[in-house]
This record gives C-alpha cells, sequence and structure tokens, in this order.
C-alpha cells in the first residue's frame, strides 16, 4: 500500500487516501510473512502435470484495517473456495498455494521456485487494491494469469494490468470477471504451454476465452433524456469565474487550474474550526431532515448524524467565505489523522444535489471535472467512483460511498438512498444511492498537463447491493469496445466522474473550443 510510481501526483488516484494505513496495519501485515511457508516451495509433481502457483496478494487473511472489501473481510473461505473449484474442475493441474503481501514476499517466493524447478505458470490474484505482487512473477518468464477479486483489488488489478498491456507484457493474460467459469476456463490455458505452445499464445488464448465469454452489448433502447447544455463558450466564461477548495494537510501549495477552474488550498485547521462553530440546532434540523428522507438509517446513530450535519454546514461556510463552488477533502487522511472529526459523505452528498460539488479523497482533477461538468449541463452532479470492470456481465461498476440522489439536477426527479457506515471501516456515515436504471451516461476526467478529456458513455442498467467495497454501486454497460476499457487505467488512475446524459457532442465542442484531445477509452 504505498503510491503508485504509474500515476505521479496522484490526480484522480485512491493510492493517497490509504498510504496512511500502511503504517497502523505494519504490524499485521508482517505476521503474514510466516504464512509462506517452506512447504508450499516443494519440487515438481510426479505425472507430469502442470503446476501452477496460486499466490494470493493481500494484506492478510483475515482484513486487518480499512481498505476493500471492508476491515474485518475473511478472506479463507473466498480463497478455499477458489483452491477447491480449481481442484475440482482443472484435474489435469496440479496447484499450489501461497500469499503474499508485497514485493519482498514475491521474491522470496519466486527465487524459491527458480531454485527448485517444477512450476509451471503462475495465477496471481490481487485480492487487496495495491499490493505489488503480480509485478515480480511477470519478470519470471513464465505464463501468468492475472485475476481480479472484484470489490477486493479492483483498483490495483486496473491500474497494473492497463500497464501490462501498455508494455505489451508477452507472458500476463488476465481475466476480470464475476463468473468462476471464467476464471476456469482461463486457468485452463495453461495447457497450451504443457503442449509446446509459448507464453504469448497463452496470452493469446486466455484474450479469446475471455472475449467469447463476454456478452454481446444489449439492444433494449435508453429513456428518453433530453440534455440542455450551455455552449463551449459560455461554459469557458463560468469556469473562470470558479473554484474549488482543496483540503489536504496544514501546509498550503500555491493555486492551480484545471481548464480555467481555480483551485484554492485551505488547511484542515480551517475546516475544523468551521465544524465547530457551526450552529448546533441548525445541524440537528439537517440531520433530522436526512433521517426523514432516507429510506432507511442503518449502523449510524444521531450523534454521528448531527456532526456530518455539522461538517457539511462546514464546508458551505468555507466555500462562502472563500468564494468557492465546491470542495475536495483528504477525508480518510484527515479523519484518521484526528485532523476532521466527522467524514464529509453526507456533506457532499447534499452539495452535489444543490448543483454544488463535494469530491472525495483531495482529489482535484475529479473535484474539477465533476464542477466543469455540472456547469455544462446546467445543474446536474457528477458522481466519483472507483469502477470495476465484470466481464461476465459486460458491465463497469461505479462504486463509491458518496453520491446525489438527484441525478438530473436540483429541479429534477429524486431517487432512493440510504445511510450507512462509510464501508472500508463501518464507522461513520456515508451514503447508498440507489441510481436511476435505463439512461444513458457518460464518464470523463479533465486533465491540465496533457490538455486531456477522458471519455466513455454506459447505459445505466442495475444498482449492486453487495456488501463488500463502497456502498454505492451503479452497474452500466459501456457503449463501445469493452476490451478497450482495460487500457487507460495506468495513465489516469482509478477514478472517474459519471454524468447522467450523452454528453458526446458537447464535450466534443468544449474540447474543440480550448484545443484539447478528447480520448475515448471506449
Amino acid at each position: 500500500m504505498k503510491p503508485n510510481p504509474l500515476t505521479p501526483n496522484c490526480a484522480g488516484c485512491p493510492l493517497n487516501r490509504r498510504k496512511f494505513l500502511a503504517r497502523g496495519s505494519a504490524a499485521a501485515l508482517g505476521t503474514l510473512g510466516l504464512l509462506s511457508s517452506p512447504d508450499w516451495l516443494c519440487a515438481a509433481a510426479a505425472g507430469g502435470k502442470p503446476r501452477i502457483r496460486i499466490v494470493y496478494a493481500l494484506h492478510a487473511e483475515q482484513q486487518p484495517g480499512p481498505d476493500w472489501p471492508n476491515q474485518g473481510f475473511d478472506f479463507r473461505p473466498v480463497m478455499d473456495r477458489i483452491n477447491q473449484e480449481l481442484a475440482r474442475r482443472c484435474s489435469g493441474f496440479e496447484f499450489v498455494t501461497s500469499l503474499a503481501t508485497g514485493e519482498e514476499q514475491a521474491r522470496k517466493i519466486l527465487d524459491a521456485d527458480q531454485a527448485a524447478g517444477g512450476i509451471d505458470g503462475y495465477l496471481v490474484y490481487q485480492m487487496n487494491c495495491w499490493n505489488r505482487v503480480v509485478q515480480t512473477f511477470a519478470t519470471s518468464g513464465k505464463a501468468v494469469l492475472y485475476a481480479d477479486f472484484q470489490y477486493g483489488g479492483s483498483g490495483g488489478f486496473l491500474v497494473y494490468n492497463a500497464a501490462f498491456l501498455r508494455s505489451q507484457a508477452g507472458n500476463v493474460g488476465f481475466v476480470a470477471s464475476s463468473d468462476l467459469n471464467d476464471l476456469v476456463a482461463a486457468v485452463k490455458c495453461f495447457k497450451v504451454v504443457q503442449e509446446g505452445g509459448s507464453v504469448s499464445d497463452f496470452v493469446k488464448a486466455t484474450s479469446e476465452v475471455r472475449r467469447k465469454a463476454t456478452p454481446r452489448p444489449s439492444r433494449l433502447a435508453n429513456k428518453p433524456d433530453e440534455v440542455k447544455c450551455l455552449s463551449a463558450e459560455e461554459c469557458q466564461r463560468r469556469f473562470k469565474e470558479s473554484k474549488i477548495l482543496a483540503v489536504r494537510g496544514q501546509d498550503v501549495p500555491p493555486p492551480t487550474e484545471i481548464m480555467g477552474i481555480k483551485i484554492e488550498h485551505i488547511t484542515f485547521t480551517e475546516l475544523n474550526e468551521a465544524w465547530q462553530n457551526a450552529d448546533k440546532d441548525e445541524a440537528k434540523a439537517v440531520a433530522d431532515q436526512w433521517t426523514k428522507a432516507a429510506r432507511k438509517v442503518e449502523g449510524v446513530s444521531h450523534e454521528t448524524l448531527v456532526a456530518s450535519a455539522a461538517m457539511y454546514l462546514a464546508e458551505k461556510a468555507v466555500m462562502k467565505k472563500h468564494g468557492a463552488q465546491g470542495i475536495t477533502i483528504n477525508c480518510l487522511g484527515g479523519f484518521y489523522g484526528g485532523h476532521i472529526h466527522a467524514y464529509p459523505c453526507l456533506g457532499f452528498h447534499q452539495l452535489n444535489n444543490e448543483a454544488l460539488v463535494g469530491g472525495c479523497e483531495c482529489d482535484v482533477r475529479s473535484a474539477a471535472t465533476m464542477l466543469a461538468g455540472t456547469i455544462l449541463t446546467q445543474g446536474r452532479p457528477g458522481y466519483i467512483s472507483d469502477p470495476v470492470m465484470d466481464t461476465a456481465k459486460r458491465q463497469i461498476i461505479y462504486a463509491h460511498c458518496v453520491a446525489a440522489n438527484k441525478a438530473f439536477g436540483p429541479e429534477g426527479p429524486v431517487n432512493p438512498f440510504e445511510i450507512l457506515t462509510h464501508s472500508e471501516d463501518r464507522q461513520g456515515a456515508s451514503v447508498r444511492s440507489l441510481l436511476p436504471v435505463g439512461y444513458l451516461t457518460t464518464t470523463l476526467e479533465f486533465d491540465q498537463g496533457r490538455k486531456e478529456i477522458l471519455f466513455h458513455r454506459a447505459k445505466a442498467v442495475a444498482n449492486d447491493p453487495d456488501d463488500r467495497a463502497c456502498r454505492t454501486k451503479l452497474c452500466a454497460e459501456p457503449v463501445g469496445d469493452f476490451e478497450k476499457l482495460f487500457t487507460e487505467w495506468d495513465r489516469w488512475g482509478w477514478h472517474r466522474v459519471t454524468f447522467y446524459g450523452d454528453l458526446k457532442e458537447p464535450i466534443y465542442a468544449l474540447a474543440n473550443a480550448v484545443g484539447w484531445k478528447v480520448v475515448e477509452e471506449a
């Protein structure tokens, strides 16, 4: 769990929000080294069966701290099921299993394998997001199958796998599916090497079985949704009048801008003082309004709701003071560091419903993208997320613990929402928004340095209630080349911002007006 060198400055990347966890769970992670016992590093089996080492990349067998899937998550039943199913359904193979937290343990396993011989290939399963394990096994020259444990390792899987695709690594195939049948089919591709094929033939075989198992695009019509967008010229004018506040620590970097939107930094201290000074009666009234509006409140005390409401009032207060239309906060770093004393999730939910911006994790690029899209669409909120890819359903799932419940703007219809704990640590208060289905959505990121706009569209088809990972999970079917959607995560990081509506024409018009490039990732 350390910063990813593939995404410098981490604009749009979730790594900074979790790097503080590395210190707190160092002791727990250290104990995992005991699991790499010599019994697993045994010699080749008789009978000529391909021997595959399964390496689970994770912090510990039971999650020691807040991260995807969630604190306390027990991986043992998951790993047992995978091991048993592969042993049962791939009877022509022999499997040996190891666990690794990162590069050091991965290197020890690989060195022992190379000394003893007898390992024909590797299945590396990304169970937590940012454990750098697969990179070590990719250097082996052996066939490597890289698999995502969805809602657990998906961030690292997408970023690391995109890097392999970009470098054209000839020995790494991948599987990203909720259906265990797809994993089994990919594992059977190791036979290609056993029968005399090359590792590149193995990678090609995994691609073929993955594409064959991915459903064809559906032909269901989208629900009608007319989006009234501002002209490119008017957007530019309003961008230059707009500001985002970024709250990430006690140091205050100089202001910057993204597409003309100013980024001004303020300290945790200023935000915390505004929280302490928030009117208590007003905070209670806001908390009561949220309680009445929510479909359910579960695991969250009224006291926590009032503290969250005070944070919303604090956000509004500092935005008013600085003349800003949005705010983005290093929420987990601030909360766990004792700099703030309430999660900002419900406040962000409320701001986004009001055509303002509450952006997660001090991701200034995504927050500016949210504000730019809201201005462009005259009030529609952006939904920042950590996406997950599922080939079994031909879906991208946009997951986060914050989302508006007025997807079409402040005057549009509302959808149900629930108030739950923040998923990764089961503390505080966050939002599960059951977003509208049947509509076309547009997903974006604006990058000032490259002067590029990342773009794809997808049809919203479902809301996934899975208890793992973030609370809101909007499932969507991408428009275009589904396989291409695996390729840009190493350049852009994990975050994406989704808006309801077909914004292709206005986005291209805006890009042309400012001289930027649109990168279609699907």
